[in-house]
């Protein structure tokens, strides 16, 4: 059995995308997925599965379809690659909440960076699946726009944190 986080893209964002938390636990467990516990309502959860990150992906993605009506993209990493997106960060003397994690379904383009639209004072790195963004002067103040993550789910060095110690047991 390995541990999991799944990140769901735009849910509860905007007054869009509703799922309450409990419903998407009850909806995790109906789908056989064990012990799995959610972190904020913005569709953090972490759980145990005999699956394939693959496998776990499309049903789930097929199942919050037919629950939201429009397809929603999930993210999943194990609870080693999380821990090891947490290690990687570039930006680990930084502050946490101008810190994030862009996660993809797979490797950024090497000209990720170069084709990054309004980069001003923020620094991007590009890591495995992921792309690393710190916001200086904080998220909402920024313009930057990174058309190879328009598709991908950004989240918070302390929620990137928060998911890897639910997902270590501690």
């Amino acid at each position: 059995m390995t541990r999991y986080v799944a990140f769901l893209r735009a849910v509860n964002v905007g007054g869009t995308g509703k799922l309450p938390m409990a419903d998407l636990r009850k909806m995790f467990a109906e789908l056989g997925f064990g012990d799995v516990k959610t972190y904020i309502a913005s569709g953090n959860v972490a759980f145990n599965s005999d699956k394939s990150e693959e496998a776990i992906k499309s049903v789930l993605e097929e199942r919050l379809a037919a629950y939201a009506g429009k397809p929603v993209a999930v993210f999943v990493r194990t609870a080693a690659e999380m821990r090891r997106i947490l290690d990687d960060s570039p930006f680990a003397g930084k502050a946490p909440n101008f810190t994030f994690v862009v996660f993809l379904e797979r490797k950024a383009p090497p000209d990720a960076v170069d084709n990054a639209v309004r980069l001003v004072e923020e620094e991007v790195r590009i890591g495995k699946r992921e792309i690393y963004v710190h916001y200086p002067n904080g998220v909402s103040q920024s313009k930057l726009r990174i058309p190879a993550a328009e598709h991908g789910t950004a989240r918070n060095i302390n929620t990137v944190k928060k998911m890897v110690d639910m997902t270590s047991g501690q």
